[in-house]
């Protein structure tokens, strides 16, 4: 990346498997898909599992099967041990996460051009996809 080339947002997301269900890659073709039609730029991916007593390690990527190896080396140095550890205290005891640190890159040049104009973000959110499904069936009521 350049300093010419326009930055889009920049979000995470940590996704939880139970300790009785592993990842198993189901979701990797359709983030390479976003990733090739140039949607978004992964940033950092990260496997960590916390055990049953707290304690928290990060996965190796050759460890979790040969989908993953495509993510081997996925890592700007975004992501540190302090989002590491963020990350783990928001899992339960015994599960697995990915830690996913993305850009926007479709939104790029419209956040270049706000940026051009001296605007600046002062709030940004997210509604998860659950409380839109409930308020979708609580109107349908």
């Amino acid at each position: 990346m350049t300093d010419a080339e326009p930055l889009g947002p920049v979000d995470y997301l940590i996704v939880e498997w139970p300790a009785d269900s592993p990842p198993t890659g189901e979701a990797i073709p359709a983030l390479l898909d976003l990733v090739d039609r140039g949607l978004v730029r992964l940033l950092d991916i990260a496997f960590l599992a916390k055990g049953e007593d707290g304690t928290v390690a990060l996965l190796n990527i050759n460890d979790l099967g040969e989908d993953f190896a495509v993510f081997d080396g996925a890592s700007s140095g975004l992501v540190g041990d302090d989002d590491i550890a963020e990350a783990a205290n928001a899992l339960e005891p015994g599960a697995s996460a990915a830690l996913l640190v993305w850009e926007n890159r479709w939104a790029a040049p419209f956040a270049a051009k706000l940026r051009e104009g001296g605007a600046q973000l002062v709030a940004s959110g997210r509604i998860p996809v659950q409380a839109i499904l409930e308020a979708l069936e609580a109107s349908e009521a």
